[in-house]
């Protein structure tokens, strides 16, 4: 950062916030919401959920460790754009390779520091999540506030189909990093686990692996009957980003293999698998975005720290009325966290228990499911 460039994020409510760019020169447009988690900023920047949405980071001072090629959850950032109070020029950290600054740049993402994330953050708070522009650009405040009116809300697109990988994927790859947990799962076989790709984590499907699975991974518009031609012993729905009630051909997939296979489901797999059992999906006012949400899992009764990204969640009369039993709950707003069905071995979850970033209260639940998939299966492989 060796010039100071001005740049501006103008929101929907037609306020206008200054700064400094701290990314590429251009403009960029989407939802803006706020992420309270205190590190994994690289893991923010790259996961797939945050696609179409500018991204508030809370935590006042980001950048200080840098970034490397082994925190990424996909290949590319998908992220619209990074607010920040501080991106700073110092980067400390072994496992660097570059500063955030450079990172940014080089993958063209507009982003912003020295404004006011805290008032940023409260008014997110109170009137919700918006739709904003950040732009480096001279213009005058009203052309830019008519360009944003040309941003396409978050709600109704499917931006599953942008972010999807896009072809089938034989993943074996587990745990890159030696501070991960040991997962505990010693049991003998391989099962076969066909995972649908919305736009997922690559730690999701790292950790698949590290519970003993043969992970397969398909294009998110894979049918049912693409999924069972794949001879599994399981199905996976992934997180992804945009309005899960757009998506029937995700749900038409999972309501095609419900009951015929153990399933789990993740984020926004989670909010599919509620539609395909006949249970309604709302939009948060404004969202859950971070890695200190506590969650309590009605089955032990214990509360878990979690990392979560998500802007829409399950109706929790509806998903009882389809036969759902709710396994846990968010403590602050109590919104549905994760839900189950025992006669179509079903089990799903709202939030990240993979972390990346975030903490590893709830990794257990892929061992939950490996034992959920052992006691209904019998794989041969």
């Amino acid at each position: 950062m060796n010039e100071e460039r001005e740049a501006r994020l103008v929101l929907e409510d037609g306020s206008v916030w200054n700064g400094r760019a701290v990314g590429a020169e251009g403009e960029a447009g989407g939802e803006v919401v706020f992420n309270t988690s205190l590190t994994g900023y690289q893991e923010i920047i790259t996961d797939p959920s945050y696609r179409g949405q500018i991204v508030t980071m809370t935590n006042p001072l980001i950048g200080n460790y840098g970034t490397n090629a082994t925190d990424e959850e996909c290949e590319v950032p998908q992220l619209s754009g990074l607010i920040v109070r501080e991106l700073t020029s110092i980067t400390s950290n072994f496992r660097s390779t570059e500063s955030l600054y450079d990172y940014l740049v080089r993958h063209k993402i507009v982003a912003i520091d020295g404004l006011d994330t805290r008032a940023l953050t409260r008014r997110l708070r109170r009137d919700g999540a918006m739709k904003g522009l950040l732009t480096t650009s001279t213009d005058s405040d009203d052309a830019v506030r008519s360009r944003l009116k040309l941003v396409p809300a978050l709600e109704g697109r499917d931006l599953v189909l942008e972010v999807t990988r896009g072809r089938r994927i034989a993943w074996t790859e587990g745990f890159a990093a030696e501070f991960m947990p040991d997962l505990g799962v010693n049991a003998a076989g391989k099962p076969r686990v066909v995972a649908l790709d919305y736009g997922a984590k690559a730690n999701i499907f790292r950790s698949l692996v590290q519970v003993g699975f043969e992970v397969i991974v398909l294009p998110a518009q894979a049918t049912a009957a693409d999924i069972l031609a794949e001879s599994p012993d399981a199905v996976f729905l992934s997180n992804g980003p945009g309005d899960p009630r757009v998506l029937r051909y995700a749900v038409d997939a999972a309501r095609g293999v419900l009951g015929k296979k153990p399933i789990f489901g993740i984020c926004l797999g989670h909010q599919i698998l509620g539609e395909a059992l006949g249970a309604s999906v709302f939009k948060l006012k404004f969202g859950h975005h971070g890695g200190n949400q506590p969650v309590k899992d009605n089955l032990t009764g214990r509360v878990e720290i979690t990392a979560q990204n998500h802007g829409f969640a399950v109706e929790p009369e509806s998903a009882v009325r389809a036969g759902a039993r709710i396994t846990h709950v968010n403590l602050n707003d109590g919104t549905v966290e994760g839900m189950d069905h025992a006669e179509l071995r079903m089990m799903a979850v709202q939030y990240h228990p993979e972390a990346a970033p975030g903490p590893h209260d709830s990794m257990h639940l892929f061992r939950r499911f490996r034992e959920l998939v052992d006691a209904t299966t019998e794989p041969v492989r």
